[in-house]
């Protein structure tokens, strides 16, 4: 019985052993397989990551640079782009003839005979350049000679189809392919991809191996900007530049219910291609890098925070005695003039100062500062261009803030803002009480896929009524104060400004700043332009030339953007 009972017992044992054995031979068969796989089969090319028994070492390393991204306008048009250009050079112990070879260089590169020969001759150095920037035609015209004493090298080089146009909202890329201002600088890691590599070296077997990881282009930017909107814009700075004989100028045109920039010109401008032959002064823009005092285009912010807050209305009067006194300090009309009973209406169509600071301080510091922070005064407006700067605006409690100084900025002195500050808040205005970001890209392309970048509201500044009623009050004033802007047939809002410089122990008694800005149609507003003429030596009043400027301009807007005459409009609606 006790034998019998033991022969299922040695029967499970058995199998057991059986069991164990085939998962030992397995087990085997699987090691021995992945040796062969790796010894015979396995690839000597891999890419990163695709193997998980490799150890990489750093025996040889080839970077490959990526190619940046291009930039065009809101239509297409070519804005910036890589390209490869060689750069040529020679060992000149290694030239056998120098008289045939610059020879045969001369008409390729462009240079005369005389100066090839020159440097072919200077064997004691053991390279010397001949040309940089040579086109690949040229270069490969060269390879194929297979001269040893030759050196034709490769370098990526950033171009600019359009040469000089829309100069500061691009920027320019160097030769160590470092960005500098515009979009290039701002939108760098972007457009820049990133670089892959060729990497070899030994596998834990002991193999040599190549890894392979592929360079990542950089995405591609659409732009705004409008071509013929920044080509109008351009030639009217340019031309008003050189009428008034200013020291620079500047148009941005805007859309106000978008934030979207059509237009950025300054006037005098730059190559990006050629940026190292320009005066570096003129790299930054100004747009977004400077702030001036605006002057009496402020006036537009002082009114809307006036009626916003219920302060005023535009039929409220006050006697206007041509002067007023603010914390200490005298505040006088521009013209020296007493106006009497002045409405609302008014004081914009008259830019009286006094009727400014008879605002803000009747609304206070707290609710007069309230509005121009809400309005996006002393702070970065975020727009996608380099190095922007904020502007000063300094509030009770702030050292070197005097209480005159309430007076002061309700006309726009004693304050700083950039020329994208000023129109972007006006544009607010324009839409309804509705402040939007400023930008300047409209869509990101990356790895074929186009990222539209939605327009977005920071907030409701003042109510859609103030935002209405300060409207029909600028129509009418500028009609009264600057019908040179007027285009007939359309009804325009507008502010002029003759800013005061300031210098050392006051303002600049002669110099000035003379601006406009301007939305039209004032009941559909399609677009917003600021005009800056910086020191105009010819007629430095913004009435006599930033006022002629805008309405050249909105001439040709009206027509390029097709937008019909009011009345028509009105009827087709």
């Amino acid at each position: 019985m006790i034998v019998g009972m033991d022969e299922p017992r040695e029967r499970e044992g058995n199998t057991r052993l059986y069991l164990l054995a085939s998962v030992v031979l397995a087990a085997f068969l699987v090691v021995v397989g992945r040796f062969v796989y790796l010894q015979f089969w396995q690839p000597l090319v891999s890419h990163a990551g695709t193997s998980d028994n490799v150890t990489e070492s750093t025996e040889e390393k080839v970077e490959y640079p990526p190619r940046r991204g291009r930039i065009y306008d809101r239509d297409g048009n070519l804005l910036a782009v890589q390209i490869i250009t060689y750069e040529i050079g020679v060992n000149p112990a290694k030239v056998e003839n120098p008289e045939a070879l610059a020879e045969k260089l001369a008409p390729l590169l462009r240079e005369s005979r005389v100066v090839l020969m020159e440097k072919l001759l200077r064997k004691s150095e053991p390279w010397v350049r001949l040309a940089k920037e040579v086109e690949p035609s040229v270069a490969e015209t060269i390879m194929e000679w297979g001269n040893p004493a030759l050196t034709i090298d490769g370098h990526p080089t950033r171009v600019y189809p359009q040469g000089n146009f829309a100069g500061h909202v691009l920027g320019f890329v160097n030769e160590e392919q470092r960005a500098f201002h515009g979009v290039e600088e701002y939108y760098q890691t972007l457009l820049s991809g990133q670089p892959g590599y060729r990497s070899l070296g030994r596998d834990s077997l002991g193999n040599q191996r190549c890894w392979i990881v592929p360079a990542q282009d950089g995405a591609d930017l659409i732009l705004t900007l409008d071509r013929e909107v920044q080509y109008l814009a351009e030639k009217a700075i340019s031309d008003a530049v050189t009428r008034y004989q200013a020291e620079r100028g500047l148009v941005i045109v805007l859309d106000p219910r978008t934030g979207e920039i059509l237009a950025l010109a300054v006037s005098p401008s730059y190559d990006p291609n050629k940026y190292y032959l320009a005066d570096q002064t003129l790299y930054a823009n100004p747009a977004v890098s400077d702030h001036y005092e605006p002057g009496s285009v402020f006036k537009i912010i002082t009114m809307a925070a006036g009626l916003d807050a219920g302060l005023v209305r535009p039929e409220t009067t006050y006697l206007d005695n041509g002067s007023i006194v603010v914390g200490g300090r005298t505040i006088r009309n521009s013209d020296r003039a007493a106006h009497g009973q002045v409405n609302m209406v008014g004081v914009l169509a008259h830019s009286l100062n006094v009727g400014a600071a008879y605002i803000s301080t009747n609304l206070g510091a707290t609710r007069f500062y309230d509005y121009v922070h809400r309005f996006g005064f002393g702070q970065l407006t975020g727009v996608d261009l380099a190095n922007e700067v904020p502007g000063s605006v300094r509030v009770p409690g702030d050292q070197g803030w005097w209480e005159s100084d309430l007076g002061m900025n309700a006309f726009g002195q004693g304050l700083a803002v950039t020329p994208l500050q000023m129109i972007t808040a006006v544009a607010a205005v324009a839409n309804n009480g509705v402040l939007m970001k400023p930008h300047i890209v409209k869509a990101i392309i990356r790895d074929g896929v186009v990222e539209s970048v939605a327009p977005q509201a920071v907030r409701q500044v003042i109510s859609a009524q103030t935002a209405n009623e300060l409207t029909e009050m600028l129509v009418e004033s500028t009609a009264i104060a600057a019908p040179g802007a007027l285009v007939p047939g359309y009804s325009i809002a507008g502010k002029t400004g003759t800013a005061e410089i300031p210098i050392p122990g006051g303002y600049d008694p002669v110099q000035t700043i003379a601006s406009f800005v301007a939305y039209a149609p004032a009941d559909d507003p399609r677009f917003v332009a600021l005009v800056v003429l910086y020191k105009p030596q010819v007629d430095r009043w913004g009435v006599l030339s930033a006022v002629p400027l805008f309405h050249d301009l909105a001439e040709d807007l009206f027509r390029l953007m097709g937008i019909p005459p009011d009345d028509v409009r009105h009827a087709l609606h």
